[in-house]
């Protein structure tokens, strides 16, 4: 059997073969400018596609607030350091003679340690007996504790501490310096001095979160929040768990950008311009620059808002558009702010189809001509 008989099989083997690979779609990283264009509401799609200008980048721009609720800012301090049930104290007392009554032989101090408050709100102490705390301040128990001894032992020195317990106590996690169950004393009734109190912050404080649990309820403020506003830095309760962690959000890159992958912020407010040089900014040899998207499920409020209209209900599905190359782009893109769940998508300039159909096609040919050397051996 004789391949390629005529002069015409050559080109026609070349063509075919073009033919088949075109038909199978050439390698890209996603779909063209035209294609999600094509997905727009007004073409029958279910995505509404919305070029980005100053009150676009506006209106979208709104973050969802974050911050303490009203049951969380108004619930007022606590009273002076009150002693519960559950607390746990530590008592020293120290007496002015050689053998007292609790010290050993040689020694002035004893110290009373893990001192559990019961249910009923007494403690025991030895020879002062069962002693009535939960309600006392430690100064006012301290003073009922040096009465009920003092009448046994010379002029008793005592001291009375919280430590940890089940009582007035808060319970601290997360990127923070020392975790654990701390006790909700005078100076650390407020949620920026728990933190302090915690060891403060470990990890960027620009970007960390504090989540704050009560009750079943849990409200979020920023760090800088916090320590901005008096209203953020909300007075503590007995049982609230503080939960410190670097900001959740993040956001996704995709097409013909400097990376493809899963972008942690870096910023409470991240703008556009900010996102894309973060993975690298566009790809110089494929990006379109007029086919910047922002993809987003969008508040219905907010695209209501967009598009005029009032009917909408739900997440809607939005395509945000920038046009860097426009006189305006780059400033649109600066003041269009990313937010949590986000997706670039930035799509190929249409000379990089051209540059892979024309690779094809003279490889293509290439192959051909060398098949048809490799047959005919001329």
């Amino acid at each position: 059997m004789t391949l390629f008989r005529s002069p015409l099989a050559k080109p026609f083997a070349a063509l075919t073969l073009v033919a088949a690979l075109v038909a199978c779609g050439l390698p890209r990283s996603g779909p063209k400018k035209s294609e999600i264009l094509a997905s727009s509401v007004t073409a029958k799609g279910d995505t509404f596609i919305v070029p980005v200008d100053h009150r676009v980048a506006t209106i979208a721009s709104k973050n969802v607030p974050i911050g303490f609720g009203r049951s969380f800012r108004d619930a007022g301090l606590l009273g002076s350091d009150v002693i519960r049930p559950g607390d746990k104290l530590v008592l020293r007392v120290w007496e002015n003679v050689d053998q007292g009554l609790l010290a050993k032989p040689g020694q002035t101090v004893t110290p009373l340690t893990d001192i559990q408050v019961d249910g009923d709100g007494f403690i025991f102490v030895p020879y002062a007996g069962r002693v009535k705390a939960a309600g006392n301040s430690p100064d006012a128990l301290r003073r009922i504790i040096t009465e009920k001894l003092g009448s046994q032992t010379p002029d008793p020195q005592v001291e009375v501490a919280r430590a940890a317990g089940d009582g007035a106590t808060v319970s601290v996690a997360g990127d923070i310096g020392g975790q654990g169950v701390y006790p909700i004393e005078r100076p650390t009734r407020t949620l920026s001095a728990m933190l302090a109190r915690a060891g403060g912050i470990v990890g960027d404080p620009q970007v960390a979160q504090v989540t704050v649990t009560r009750g079943g309820k849990a409200g979020t403020a920023r760090l800088n929040d916090i320590y901005e506003n008096p209203a953020m830095d909300i007075p503590l309760r007995p049982g609230d768990i503080i939960l410190v962690q670097n900001d959740p959000r993040n956001f996704t890159s995709l097409g013909a950008l400097g990376s493809q992958t899963r972008v942690k912020f870096t910023s409470a407010n991240m703008s556009a311009i900010e996102a894309i040089a973060q993975v690298g900014g566009l790809a110089t040899n494929s990006a379109d620059p007029t086919g910047v998207f922002i993809l987003r499920d969008e508040r219905a409020d907010v695209v209501n808002s967009l598009m005029g209209r009032t009917d909408l209900k739900g997440t809607q599905r939005v395509a945000y558009v920038l046009n860097l190359t426009e006189p305006d782009g780059l400033f649109n893109a600066r003041d269009f702010l990313i937010h949590d769940g986000d997706t670039i998508y930035v799509t190929e300039a249409p000379y990089v189809s051209w540059q892979k159909s024309l690779s094809v096609v003279t490889g293509a040919t290439a192959s051909a001509h060398s098949l048809t050397q490799a047959v005919t051996g001329k």
